[in-house]
């Protein structure tokens, strides 16, 4: 049987398009759903590879942080005596008393243990808070030398309250009641 021309060319359509067919059922479809599950894949690591880069900015604030924290321990370590800090401080106050007319009514210590934070084993160090409180007369002139050389006391003392009276009981000095505190390394 002789194909006419007009079928030939029908036939040589169907072929192709059989051909066109079986090239998308097999090979371009399964093709697309590997690169869009590749596609996924790629967001995916994206999403990821952003967090990490969060928690790397997250991580380079808090070794920041770190590192200004124990500079800062390390100066107030340098300005701490380790136990000494009390006497000293009664030292300085009476030279300053004596050298300046300042007259002190009262001086109120009161201790207290700073507690160590849950689960840490207690350290060969123990940190003390003394909270001073102070009823002393002065003049505003002395008063402010007074607290400059506390200022430059080998060890910090926080000012914590400062009240200034004039009171008639008292003229021409300044009643002046005073809150300190200061951290004692007892070894």
């Amino acid at each position: 049987m002789q194909l006419k021309s007009k079928e030939k060319i029908l036939l040589i359509f169907v072929i192709i398009a059989i051909a066109i067919w079986g090239f998308d059922r097999f090979y371009y479809t399964p093709q697309s759903r590997k690169i869009l599950q590749f596609k996924e894949e790629i967001k995916a690591a994206d999403q990821k590879m952003e967090q990490f880069l969060l928690l790397t900015k997250g991580v380079e604030t808090v070794e920041a942080e770190v590192t200004r924290l124990e500079g800062e321990l390390k100066a107030l370590s340098e300005r701490t005596l380790k136990g000494e800090e009390f006497r000293v401080f009664l030292r300085h106050l009476a030279r300053e008393s004596n050298a300046l007319p300042m007259k002190i009514i009262s001086l109120t210590p009161l201790e207290e243990r700073l507690s160590l934070p849950e689960g840490k084993k207690e350290s060969a160090f123990k940190y003390r808070k003394v909270t001073i409180q102070m009823v002393l007369h002065s003049n505003f002139t002395k008063l402010g030398t007074y607290l400059k050389e506390i200022e430059k006391l080998p060890f910090l003392v926080n000012v914590d309250s400062l009240q200034i009276e004039r009171t008639e009981e008292v003229q021409p000095s300044l009643k002046v009641t005073m809150g300190l505190s200061m951290h004692i390394i007892s070894l």
